[in-house]
């Protein structure tokens, strides 16, 4: 069995992990990590694991828990795992980190972005970026794996056939994302409250959100050009999901034919990225629950645009379920171990 460890276990991206994990042939959780719940019943703060899970929060001592773990999540804030990792910890676990602080390889972006200082630039250039369908024979041999967010998951993998083929132009990419409001965290902020939330939409981090850098690097990588874009995520009223709806200018002329089978040569034998049919659009409904991203796509002739359509849910895909899929990566099974779970409805 692998032993697991998760720091920031309370969170709703760690919960998340417990909830997957308890499912997993392969490996067994020996650390439910959380500085704010120190020597808490795990069950009492998440009621759903009542009688499943009987265990007390320890707390985030990194070191010491590497020592009994053959991986290590870390489902922190921004800086923590930086903070925390060193060369004995890599040494001795693999980490996989679900905050942004390895995503990204220049410091100086990180540390613009993030507003923070980066307390591990030494590891920058050795972490792997964890998306899998993109990078999955360099995550086999990792030590130190860099899980996506959540929005650039859904916009990578919705974008990046044809970036990669080079069908648009990556100066013209407008992203518009909605995510519910898990997504947030579980923190107590007022911006979350239900009567804040509740019959309402709304932009933020308008043409400065930090998931924007690592929605750039990323197209960039895939297309071997610099790539700005503009990105606007916004705040519906549900508690999982993510939709993104982007636009580009295409270099030529393509027929839906074409593109189709851009989209089915990379994602044809990937199992957790669905192509849908001709003119069926992503919703966040039929991927609830589960670690799918459908994707689709509209060429509009009369603007020589395209719209690439995703959906997913920000807590599996997103987070958790991605995290897992990488786990299964690093330790060789397979794959969707853990992760065979069928969207949820309704």
């Amino acid at each position: 069995m692998i032993k697991v460890g998760i720091i920031g276990a309370t969170g709703y991206a760690g919960a998340e992990l417990v909830r997957l994990l308890l499912g997993h042939k392969e490996a067994e959780i020996v650390w439910y990590g959380s500085r704010s719940y120190v020597d808490q019943s795990y069950a009492s703060i998440y009621q759903n694991m009542f009688q499943l899970v009987d265990a007390t929060c320890m707390d985030d001592n990194m070191e010491e828990l590497a020592a009994k773990a053959d991986v290590i999540f870390t489902a922190t804030p921004q800086g923590l795992c930086a903070s925390f990792i060193n060369e004995r910890i890599l040494s001795s676990t693999k980490v996989i980190d679900l905050s942004a602080d390895f995503r990204l390889k220049d410091v100086a972006v990180y540390e613009e972005w993030y507003k923070i200082k980066h307390q591990a630039p030494q590891y920058l250039e050795e972490a792997v970026y964890g998306l899998c369908e993109i990078n999955r024979e360099k995550i086999k041999t990792a030590r130190l794996i860099a899980n996506p967010g959540c929005y650039p998951t859904c916009s990578i993998l919705s974008i990046y056939p044809l970036a990669k083929e080079g069908l648009i132009d990556l100066s013209t990419v407008i992203i518009d994302a909605k995510s519910g409001t898990s997504g947030a965290g579980r923190g107590a902020k007022t911006d979350n409250l239900y009567c804040e939330v509740n019959e309402n939409i709304k932009a933020y981090g308008v043409a400065g959100h930090r998931h924007t850098p690592e929605i750039e690097e990323q197209l960039g990588y895939a297309s071997g050009e610099h790539v700005t874009l503009n990105f606007t995520p916004h705040l519906v009223p549900m508690n999982r999901g993510i939709l993104v709806t982007a636009y580009a200018s295409l270099k030529k002329n393509v027929t839906y034919e074409e593109v189709k089978a851009v989209y089915d040569k990379y994602y044809e034998k990937e199992r957790f990225v669905r192509v849908l049919p001709e003119n069926v659009c992503p919703q966040t409904r039929w991927v609830e629950g589960s670690n799918y991203v459908d994707v689709n796509f509209k060429i509009d002739p009369r603007t020589n645009r395209i719209i690439m359509m995703g959906a997913m849910d920000n807590l599996v895909k997103g987070a958790a379920g991605q995290a897992v899929q990488n786990m299964n990566l690093l330790f060789g099974l397979d794959e969707a171990e853990g992760l065979y779970q069928a969207p949820i409805f309704p």
